[in-house]
């Protein structure tokens, strides 16, 4: 006992040495340096510059009556991207706005947009685009896919030549609560449900047209892609009950569009091994070996469809 004891007080002083011995080998080049650019820093750096709430994105206690804003629901700045090549227009005339909404049936909840006017007309469809995940940001699509720039390698920002708000007028939001900039610090706010995030989604479109009422009268289109498979047939079902209740703003929803999107896992994953296979992706005997865990994963799918069995075990989110 006393030899076993004598190995395991030498054993950690040698590694508190080693530890010792590598931070002083360490030159001070080799740190990082706490003004290091990480794009976290930079993007936090960015929103903040919009002024929009700073000092709101701190946890405040309010009561369930107060959660419901009867101040202007929308916090809206127009602003202009930096490193975004000189095109001599102004702030005003580019048409580019960012926003919070304090979400009215939340406890808490901020829900971060942007929205892009059209470079064609103010009259163009409205379109709203959803980012799936669940919870990845809509600012991929910004600047990856179909929004108003592209980056280049010295980081600055060029024109989209594709971008849609060449033939629209632009909403990117983040969502559900807790995805990119849109927050709270009640964690009973997050949403774990198409309902939800529909319900969610359809008082920010009430708000939003509430402070653009030019709008109210173009076509509105939901649009996003992959996880979005879920939250837009959702959303939509909720803009068209609204209409139908009339419960607020008509909304002039005429379409929606999902690109590659998971809406029925239980079907789409049995079918991806068939697709690769036929592409040349994968091989025989790839397709063979990965359709033998087909069972777990149907299981899986089956097993996360029951709400009550995942309360019970774990935090977690179905496909």
């Amino acid at each position: 006992m006393v030899k076993n004891m004598s190995v395991l007080i030498l054993s950690s002083l040698l590694l508190v040495l080693f530890f010792e011995v590598s931070l002083a080998t360490v030159s001070n080049d080799d740190h990082l340096s706490l003004n290091a650019k990480f794009p976290s820093r930079e993007a936090e750096k960015l929103i903040r510059q919009l002024n929009l709430f700073p000092k709101d994105a701190q946890e405040v206690k309010v009561s369930s009556e107060e959660a419901v804003p009867k101040e202007k629901k929308i916090v809206e700045k127009r602003f202009k991207f930096p490193n975004l090549e000189d095109s001599g227009v102004s702030v005003e005339d580019l048409g580019h706005h960012a926003g919070y909404y304090k979400l009215q049936h939340s406890h808490n909840a901020r829900m971060f947009y942007f929205f892009f006017e059209s470079r064609n007309s103010k009259k163009d469809p409205l379109v709203i685009w959803l980012t799936g995940g669940p919870g990845c940001s809509s600012e991929l699509a910004v600047f990856y896919e179909n929004g108003p720039f592209t980056i280049v390698k010295n980081m600055s920002l060029l024109w989209n030549n594709y971008g849609w708000d060449k033939a629209s007028n632009l909403l990117y939001v983040d969502q559900p609560t807790g995805t990119g900039f849109s927050y709270s610090s009640d964690k009973r706010d997050l949403r774990h449900n198409e309902k939800g995030v529909s319900n969610d989604l359809y008082d920010f479109l009430q708000a939003f047209f509430a402070e653009h009422p030019e709008y109210v009268e173009n076509e509105f289109y939901i649009t996003g892609e992959s996880y979005a498979g879920h939250y837009i047939p959702a959303f939509a079902a909720r803009v068209n009950l609204g209409n139908k209740a009339k419960e607020g703003i008509h909304i002039n929803l005429k379409g929606f569009a999902i690109g590659n999107g998971l809406t029925d896992p239980a079907v789409q994953y049995k079918a991806y091994t068939d697709y690769a296979l036929d592409m040349g992706i994968i091989q025989k005997s790839d397709y063979t070996s990965i359709n033998k865990m087909l069972p777990a994963c149907e299981l899986a799918i089956k097993l996360c469809g029951n709400s009550s069995y995942f309360s019970a075990t774990m935090s977690f989110t179905c496909p």
